[in-house]
């Protein structure tokens, strides 16, 4: 049998993508250090699903360059309210780079360039500023 663990993704600032993922309502499960490997692994879970679903953090303390980040695809998150959590992630200084139009789908991105896919149960009916927004940059 195989299980899904999790995501990992790396990053260069944790602080700020644990802030954002904490306005998907992801929260901190657990946390290591490696002193000899000169890494942080952080792991991230919605309530409810930790130990099930979680997304890694990958911290190395000496500073390297990654990629975009589009190369990696995404990580998808099912919403109660999609237009009220792109609002709040609005509201906090994300970019809203595929807006929620169709009220069911949306794509931003976390602070390192990772494409976040944001899904509505079901789809809400179409609504303003989302309805004619359009897209900004790649998502």
């Amino acid at each position: 049998m195989t299980r899904y663990l999790h995501t990992m993704i790396r990053v260069t600032d944790p602080d700020a993508t644990i802030a954002f993922f904490d306005m998907l309502g992801l929260k901190e499960v657990r946390r290591m250090d490696s002193e000899k490997g000169r890494f942080t692994l952080i792991f991230l879970a919605a309530p409810g699903q930790e130990g099930v679903a979680e997304v890694e953090l990958t911290h190395n303390w000496d500073p390297e360059p990654y990629g975009g980040g589009r190369n990696f695809g995404h990580l998808a998150f099912r919403v109660d309210d999609i237009y009220a959590t792109c609002q709040r992630l609005m509201d906090a200084g994300v970019t809203i780079n595929r807006p929620p139009r169709d009220g069911h789908m949306a794509f931003v991105k976390t602070p390192d360039g990772i494409s976040i896919e944001l899904l509505q149960d079901g789809s809400l009916p179409a609504a303003e500023p989302w309805a004619s927004m359009p897209n900004v940059g790649t998502w």
